[in-house]
């Protein structure tokens, strides 16, 4: 049985991912144990496991260190990896919004500025609207941006949309929803594709099952 690579995203969302591929047939119980240790690999199951920052696990799959992964909507849409989507897999919820002050007014005369640490998806949705704006690109504490006043408003996931109340911030507009998708490298999915498929397949009804 040739083994097949998958890239984990760390934290709370990969346990739940793991959980289902573990329900698919591909268990790994070394995965379990503690330690600091990346890498397991079950020889049974014909699976190998490993844990990466979620932002990466695109990377991995689209170079081919990953033949699968799990990997968010966002990080897709931002960085358009060269990889095939397979399922939604309905984890990790979340919508990518654009939010401002309560009384934001959208002067369409000036340029907008938008903070946001997502500047692909930003340029895109306000692209679709021809309306032009001047990106702030910022790696944390989005919501203080436009209180003050580096930007007008802000693209970013929301949530439950508490951090936004606690800033006095409101969402304005949703751009698209997230959550956590399947995906797979061109190449594995061509040479490996029995696997994959009946794997994404399996995936597939375990979400159906849930929902």
């Amino acid at each position: 049985m040739q083994m097949l690579n998958i890239a984990l995203p760390k934290g709370r969302l990969g346990e739940k991912v793991l959980a289902m591929f573990e329900q698919a047939g591909k268990s790994c119980p070394a995965i379990h144990e503690p330690g600091r240790k990346l890498i397991f690999e079950n020889e049974e199951t014909g699976v190998r496991y490993f844990w990466v920052k979620p932002s990466d696990v695109a990377i991995y799959v689209q170079r081919g260190a990953a033949d699968i992964g799990v990997a968010g909507k966002d990080i897709l849409e931002e960085y358009k990896p060269d990889v095939y989507e397979l399922v939604d897999l309905g984890l990790g919820k979340c919508r990518m919004c654009v939010a401002g002050k309560k009384d934001f007014y959208d002067d369409r005369e000036r340029t907008l500025r938008v903070a946001t640490k997502f500047p692909e998806i930003a340029k895109a949705y306000y692209a679709s609207q021809s309306r032009q704006i001047d990106v702030i690109k910022l790696n944390g504490s989005i919501e203080i941006a436009p209180i003050l006043g580096l930007s007008d408003v802000i693209v970013d996931i929301v949530e439950t949309g508490t951090t936004l109340l606690e800033n006095d911030l409101t969402p304005l507009e949703t751009i698209l929803p997230i959550s956590a998708r399947l995906i797979a490298n061109k190449a594995s999915f061509q040479f490996k594709n029995q696997e994959i498929t009946q794997l994404a397949r399996q995936m597939e009804a375990l979400c159906t099952k849930r929902a």
